[in-house]
């Protein structure tokens, strides 16, 4: 399934810049940015389950939000892409 991870993360302080940076990195590991602090990732019911509870533990739920948005298995009719940076075909063959 195709999800989408939002976050919003506090940089006022130290703290919050480090949480940023981790936060992206975490989202990194399962997907593609495909904007400043937004990601796709192709993940399976339990991959899900584990990069939102992951997520959850290194943001402050006080200064800062996360959205999963859930497009499910038939997400490339969802999708439409304008503009630069076009991302890739995550299920498609690596070529190296």
């Amino acid at each position: 399934m195709l999800i989408l991870i939002t976050y919003d993360v506090n940089t006022t302080t130290p703290e919050g810049r480090k949480r940023l940076s981790k936060v992206a990195k975490k989202c990194l590991a399962y997907g593609q940015r495909v904007q400043n602090s937004v990601f796709e990732c192709v993940v399976d019911a339990t991959q899900f389950k584990q990069i939102k509870l992951q997520l959850a533990d290194l943001i402050d739920s006080e200064t800062d939000s996360l959205r999963f948005y859930n497009l499910g298995d038939r997400y490339k009719s969802k999708v439409d892409h304008f503009g630069a940076r076009a991302s890739y075909d995550i299920e498609g063959p690596l070529i190296i």
